[in-house]
């Protein structure tokens, strides 16, 4: 049998794309047994190049850097596309463009799941670029009908700080863990059901136990998507709906 391929886009950070391989590897190993693992292809790339073009507000710049890694995927046999970092997805229509092939979109599975639970209004967790630019929460409004909170300006600028000077540094505090517990306790004040870990670094640090809310984990919930394309579950194209 063939394999499926996917390519992985990751390197931001690469602390989160090692959980990326490891849990799709665990899941495939799991599923079929004995000394199976997934059929990946990976482009890692310098996270440090993506962030200061963050910084400086150049999404162009980083939508075509990610762009030409996925058409270096797709050449490479990648039947489908996993990026493995929610900011990004906010250069994902320039991907998307690049390639003829899809990428499973990290909004799409997740809005998914929150539909599933019944979850009408959550509050989003992730960098400030997340929290405060439209690309998740439009998508989500628009394809899923489901309403996001975030929290305020001091809350984001420490949710974020943590993301960069902790968690993509391979660095769990339980500090700072007290700190995101305090912010979703904020969350559900402003009526959130749940709360979505929306930077896939976060689940490094907040598990489901922790959560005062129902939390759906961005970096799992995709990783499912992966491995039920690995395993021929899930067919190359198309919004999870």
């Amino acid at each position: 049998m063939t394999p499926r391929y996917l390519g992985l886009l990751g390197g931001m950070s690469w602390e989160s794309t090692a959980e990326y391989y490891r849990l799709i590897n665990t899941a495939v190993s799991a599923r079929r047994g004995g000394l199976h693992s997934a059929p990946l292809l990976i482009h890692s790339v310098d996270f440090a190049a993506i962030a200061q073009l963050q910084e400086q507000g150049d999404w162009a710049a980083a939508g075509a850097l990610l762009a030409d890694a996925a058409r270096g995927l797709e050449q490479a046999g990648a039947r489908a596309l996993v990026l493995c970092t929610n900011t990004m997805h906010c250069v994902a229509p320039a991907i998307e463009r690049a390639v003829s092939i899809p990428l499973l979109h990290i909004v799409d599975v997740t809005g998914a799941a929150l539909q599933a639970a019944g979850i009408r209004r959550a509050g989003l967790l992730g960098t400030r670029y997340t929290m405060e630019l439209p690309f998740w929460r439009e998508r989500l409004e628009a394809h899923c009908n489901v309403e996001l909170v975030v929290p305020p300006t001091e809350d984001r600028a420490r949710v974020h700080r943590v993301i960069f000077e902790e968690l993509c540094r391979g660095i769990v505090n339980e500090g700072s863990r007290a700190e995101y517990v305090a912010v979703i306790e904020g969350l559900a004040a402003q009526g959130a059901e749940a709360v979505v870990l929306g930077c896939t670094e976060i689940g490094l640090l907040v598990r489901p136990s922790d959560s005062p809310l129902p939390a759906f984990d961005t970096t799992a919930l995709h990783v499912d998507a992966a491995v039920e394309f690995c395993l021929g579950d899930r067919q190359p194209g198309g919004r999870v709906t």
